[in-house]
């Protein structure tokens, strides 16, 4: 037997472990995903804010949100959020799910609803890592 620890570890040994989580995973829920993606794109169709997600089981999973600098506090991230979240509601969800740092938009999220549900400190050193969830249904 050898342990083995890399920083640079193979594709096919990563999708390895992935696999084998997911077919014993698959033996309590479908593990299908679909992908959420929504952009604001300008006159040019440069994107000036979006966000990636996915969503699985009956829960929405935002994993990016991002709007420019040139257009932030103009309600773009509230806008693009909300999409999301529509489209999750179409598709079955119940909530949704998210993390930021203390550098980002806690207190955005907060005011789109989202309630924070863990913590962890001393991300970087000086940072909080807030995990928050939204009740997107009522069941």
């Amino acid at each position: 037997m050898e342990l083995t620890v890399t920083n640079q570890p193979r594709q096919e040994d990563d999708e390895k472990i992935i696999c084998a989580t997911r077919a014993y995973n698959h033996q309590f829920v479908d593990m299908a995903w679909s992908p959420v993606s929504v952009y604001v794109r300008d006159d040019q169709d440069e994107i000036i804010a979006g966000l990636t997600g996915k969503i699985f089981g009956n829960w929405l999973h935002v994993e990016f949100l991002w709007v420019s600098e040139d257009h932030r506090g103009k309600s773009f991230g509230s806008k693009v959020l909300s999409a999301a979240e529509s489209e999750a509601i179409k598709k079955g969800c119940v909530a949704s799910t998210l993390d930021t740092f203390s550098f980002q938009a806690l207190e955005f999220y907060k005011k789109q609803g989202y309630e924070v549900v863990g913590s962890l400190d001393g991300y970087y050193e000086k940072h909080q890592r807030h995990y928050l969830k939204k009740v997107l249904v009522q069941t």
